[in-house]
């Protein structure tokens, strides 16, 4: 693991954790990977996504990971939360998505 990134979630009347975990990006056979997990309450989502270069395929995790947060039904709901004081979740977005990055995301990224 190179990175990761901590935020909550509220499920009912509770708080819990939902992590985020990128890993090394690795070549393989002349095409970059580079694998992540997401810690949904539902279970842990791993995927990965390629590029032709280590940044690359960092970049496009970053984005995927966005558009993941950004597309969920915790969203919808806002029920995420990253850190006091915050808002946003940290992470950019495609372009298509941009419309709906809230608080300091939207001032930011």
């Amino acid at each position: 693991m190179i990175a990761s990134r901590d935020l909550k979630i509220r499920v009912g009347r509770e708080e819990r954790e939902l992590h985020v975990r990128i890993f090394r990006p690795e070549a393989v056979g002349g095409i970059w990977t580079c694998a992540y997990e997401i810690d949904w309450p539902e279970g842990v989502k791993r995927s990965q996504a390629t590029g032709l270069d280590s940044i690359q395929t960092l970049t496009s995790v970053f984005l995927m990971i966005g558009e993941e947060l950004y597309t969920s039904s915790y969203h919808k709901a806002g029920a995420f939360i990253f850190s006091e004081g915050l808002t946003g979740y940290g992470f950019p977005v495609p372009p298509h998505l941009r419309p709906a990055l809230i608080g300091h995301d939207a001032e930011f990224l």
